[in-house]
């Protein structure tokens, strides 16, 4: 029965066993320890009713009375020893599965972190790409307002050459 226990207890505590598996195995535990509590509490009927049995001569209980009674509190105190060795395996799943559900809270706790800095730095990227665009349009505009003036001033500088070549050639 030790053994039993023990290598529930190994398998329980390794996390062999898969989620679904984790409860079917926490289910079965408590279903063996109801069952372990029924028989604890039949056992104690058999007790309450052995110490009424009187088999001997004038009512009185023999030895043989008192040996069954004995017997019987013997196996209480058996069937109560498996219980809490039932309980303790239980326990130690419970204990288990707290430590697991730590784990993957400190798991997602530190993704949750690692995505928080990531969409920080990323918001900071798309911060300055931003301020860069408008530095960037701003300069175009500058660029464009100079090219105009450029390309009028160029116009104004072709026109009046053609004119002036113009009025050359009506004077010769």
């Amino acid at each position: 029965m030790r053994h039993i226990n023990f290598i529930l207890c190994f398998l329980l505590i390794t996390g062999q066993l898969f989620a679904q598996g984790d409860t079917s195995a926490y289910n079965t535990q408590r279903n063996k320890i109801n069952q372990l509590l029924e028989e604890r509490s039949a056992r104690f009927s058999q007790y309450d009713n052995s110490l009424t049995k009187r088999t001997g001569i004038f009512g009185l209980k023999t030895k043989k009375d008192m040996q069954a009674s004995n017997d019987i509190l013997t196996e209480i105190v058996l069937a109560d020893n498996s219980i809490f060795s039932e309980l303790q395996v239980l326990l130690k799943y419970k204990d288990f599965e707290k430590k697991e559900v730590e784990h993957r809270a400190e798991t997602v706790e530190g993704r949750i972190e690692r995505f928080q800095s990531t969409i920080t730095r990323l918001q900071q990227e798309n911060d300055k790409l931003k301020i860069q665009l408008l530095e960037q349009s701003s300069r175009r505009r500058r660029a464009l307002i100079y090219l105009s003036f450029a390309i009028l001033a160029l116009s104004a500088v072709i026109i009046y050459g053609v004119r002036l070549i113009k009025l050359r050639k009506t004077d010769i």
